[in-house]
Parts: C-alpha cells; structure tokens; sequence
C-alpha cells in the first residue's frame, strides 16, 4: 500500500501586483495555516516519508513550513520544476519516479492541476477546488509507485483550514 498526501500551497500574498507569481510569498493566514494543517495531518498519524514540492515560493514555504512541524530535514524536499503550474497528467509523471522505499509521500503544487489530479484520483467524491493549504489523501493497493496509475485507489480524506476538523 502507498498514500499518496496532495497538498495545495498555502495562502499567498497578493501585496505586491507587481511580483512574479513565482515568487509570490504567503500572507499571514498562509503562515498560520500551514503547521496547523500538518498538525491534522499528525493527528490522523499521517507523516509523509518524502515531501516533494514546486520550486515556487508558495509551495516550497508551505512545505517547509509543514516538515518542520514534521520534524523532517527541509533540505530533504525534492523540488520538482514540472509541478509548478502544472496539468493533472504530469503529477503521474512525478509519482512514477518515487523510490518504492517510500510508503507515505506529499506532493505540494498548485490549482487548477492539484484539483484536476484530485478528481482524476478516485471516482469516491468529486470536489470543486482543493482551497489552500488543503490536503486530499487517497491510499493505492500498490508495492511500486510506478504502478500508482493502474493500482486501485481509495479515498481517505480531504481537508481545508476552513473545515472543522474530524
């Protein structure tokens, strides 16, 4: 089995209309949300093994935000320049490259991708938008994670600052 965690970036600041969106850093409630989300994660017994991430400001702070919380190296997260911005089918292109070590891995990206990949993932629940710094984790009945696209999939959760937690 293999749990496959996608996270989207945390709440980013729009102050500057001027600043690349690439580099686009979190606003004060993307800071406050991103360890109170790893927490959840910590509360359901969910910490990933690997943490793979966008090389983006957002996604690579909400990241490390959350490993710290985690107690895991952030000069260990893999940043991935194909998951910035990116569509449903490359986070496959991603995951097939994870070394079958690691059994609980986090994607952290972007929308409209991370929304698209979510609803590709399961036909269990559907769902409009993956808010910042929401998690949908499904688990896959697979020993590789090449095998993830035609391994069976279950829905496990999907969580959201907003949402009270369960």
């Amino acid at each position: 089995m293999k749990t496959l965690l996608l996270i989207r970036h945390a709440k980013s600041s729009w102050n500057d209309p001027d600043q690349d969106d690439f580099d686009r850093p979190l606003n004060k409630r993307g800071k406050q949300n991103a360890p109170e989300m790893a927490g959840r994660l910590m509360h359901k017994g969910m910490v990933p093994e690997l943490i793979i991430s966008s090389p983006a400001k957002r996604a690579r702070t909400t990241a490390k935000i959350m490993a710290r919380e985690w107690k895991y190296p952030k000069e260990a997260i893999l940043l991935e320049e194909e998951l910035y911005l990116c569509y449903a089918s490359t986070f496959l292109k991603v995951i097939t490259k994870i070394d079958d070590d690691f059994d609980v891995v986090a994607i952290f990206a972007h929308n409209p991708g991370i929304t698209d990949f979510a609803n590709y993932l399961t036909e269990e629940i559907r769902i409009d938008n993956v808010p910042t710094a929401g998690i949908f984790a499904v688990e896959a009945d697979i020993s590789s994670w090449k095998d993830f696209d035609r391994g069976h999939k279950k829905f496990l959760f999907f969580d959201y600052p907003k949402q009270e937690m369960v």
